[in-house]
């Protein structure tokens, strides 16, 4: 089961960065292409503006769920410096439990205000609706719940054991 999920998790980030790439260079060129068109015709795209809007908030999210795949998100290590070998795998189960913890609440908590945004019936750039772009939110978080356990999962599995846990969340 865990190399299953471990494979998926693997497609998963394969699909981040594509999207991340495909994203940042849309943002690039839209925002160079804005400034032209303001600068050179006194005009502009009308949607321009929100769409990169949007798209920073896409590859922020998207980001944040690579860096927790590579573990490379923000945390503090300071008592793994006073712990022995032995427990470390202890500290890092408690803070992958705890990470779970918080990030499925963050995914809750992120589905209540994006239903709370598609009944408000706002819309941003193109006439589509607020929420639609807002699910990065929810399904960010809920991805980085699944690294987070998946860490967590691993941790557990290499207690006791000689061998050196991965820092990654996520990685066999």
């Amino acid at each position: 089961m865990r190399e299953r999920l471990h494979r998926w998790d693997e497609a998963i980030a394969r699909c981040e960065k594509a999207l991340v790439a495909v994203m940042l260079s849309l943002m690039i060129v839209l925002a160079l292409l804005q400034v032209l068109l303001r600068n050179a015709f006194a005009t502009g795209i009308s949607w321009g503006d929100p769409l990169v809007r949007n798209l920073v908030l896409w590859v922020g999210f998207i980001g944040a769920t690579m860096a927790t795949k590579e573990g490379k998100h923000i945390n503090l290590d300071v008592v793994s410096r006073w712990i022995g070998e032995g427990r470390l795998w202890l500290v890092r189960a408690l803070v992958h439990f705890l990470s779970v913890g918080i990030c499925a609440i963050l995914a809750y908590a992120a589905l209540l205000f994006v239903a709370n945004e598609a009944r408000s019936g706002a819309v941003t750039f193109l006439d589509v609706p607020m929420w639609v772009p807002e699910l990065v939110i929810p399904v960010t978080f809920g991805l980085m719940t699944l690294r987070f356990g998946l860490a967590f999962l691993e941790a557990l599995a290499l207690r006791g054991s000689s061998e050196s846990p991965d820092r990654r969340p996520g990685v066999a």
